[in-house]
């Protein structure tokens, strides 16, 4: 089993750099099932990310649009060839505004993601490697954090920076920070478990005995060991991260509806048609949080799926019996 196990490493270190990457990786050692969620995800947030980008082309309109040089949109219009989607009670195209709401999604998550990342990780190694009262002290304040409902944390953390409505990047910025609040705890304490228990370890002991500081064995030998499960985290809090964004819009916490697009602002306004039988102003922008909400935990399954020994070890066994049973079955056929 460890020779086999070193010979897929090592084979895996000649292969060229764009197999060694992490989709494309992941990709490679996947099978069946495993394989199509994880295709699926990765196309699911591919559509998304490439319609983030390319907005401005495939938006027909702004996402503040409310007229043309035909004259100004029809209130609560059916889709049509003009507006593919229809148009809301305020009088925006559907399809633009679902479109344009992409960009500012994938923006919110970028930005909670790298500050929860950065925050969560530092924090989490300082206390796990140094210990004492800081220690205590910063376990004591995660717990505290991570004691509160999310969502409740992230409306008091918007209304304190913002005041629950903001410009573009205030409104951005701000509802990142409103959700890294609610994320730093679990990168803290997961960094945090991996550095107390890599801190006994023998290499950090030949560091030290060699005379590295505390900073570099800090940084280059425990941080590069304990960080290998945080994509895994990464994937499943984007997915959160994303209905937090939309529940923040839905309860008029969000970004305003002139600033950008923000899918959990269009639910609300779309509150009020579903009694007139209006389905489409509130069908599609929760059809995009459902599918981008999807793709990314698909993609987050799959990693940890892949990530699992157990379930390595029996797609292992499985390929063995595979390859054995047809060269059993011909050689029982021979003397036949």
């Amino acid at each position: 089993m460890s020779a086999t196990t070193s010979t897929g490493v090592l084979a895996d270190r000649r292969a060229p750099l764009w197999k060694r990457l992490p989709i494309i990786a992941q990709l490679r050692r996947s099978v069946g099932l495993q394989r199509g969620m994880l295709v699926a995800g990765v196309v699911i947030c591919a559509v998304f990310l490439l319609a983030a980008v390319f907005a401005p082309l495939i938006a027909p309109y702004g996402f503040g649009q409310l007229g043309d040089d035909s004259g100004t949109f029809a209130r609560q219009a059916p889709p049509s060839a003009m507006h593919l989607w229809g148009t809301t009670v305020g009088g925006y195209d559907v399809f633009s505004r679902v479109v344009w709401g992409t960009r500012t999604a994938i923006a919110v998550v970028v930005v909670a993601v790298v500050l929860s990342i950065t925050i969560g990780v530092a924090l989490g190694l300082v206390s796990g490697y140094l210990g004492g009262w800081l220690d205590r002290v910063l376990v004591v304040v995660a717990d505290a954090v991570y004691a509160f409902p999310s969502l409740l944390l992230a409306i008091v953390v918007s209304i304190v920076i913002s005041g629950g409505q903001s410009s573009l990047w205030g409104g951005i910025v701000s509802a990142g920070i409103s959700i890294t609040v609610v994320y730093v705890p679990q990168y803290f304490r997961v960094v945090r478990a991996e550095a107390v228990r890599l801190k006994g370890e023998a290499f950090v002991e030949s560091a030290k005995v060699v005379g590295s500081s505390t900073p570099r064995i800090m940084f280059k030998h425990v941080l590069r060991n304990a960080t290998r499960s945080l994509p895994l985290i990464l994937t499943l809090n984007a997915s959160e991260a994303i209905l937090t964004l939309a529940a923040l819009g839905f309860l008029g916490f969000g970004i305003g509806p002139t600033s950008a697009a923000e899918w959990g602002y269009d639910l609300n306004r779309a509150l009020s048609d579903t009694a007139s039988g209006i389905w489409w102003t509130g069908v599609f922008p929760g059809a995009a949080i459902v599918l981008m909400v999807l793709g990314i935990t698909l993609v987050g399954e799959s990693l940890n799926d892949l990530a699992d020994p157990r379930l390595r070890t029996r797609r292992r066994a499985r390929r063995k019996t595979n390859d054995t049973v047809p060269t059993t079955a011909t050689t029982e056929e021979v003397p036949a």
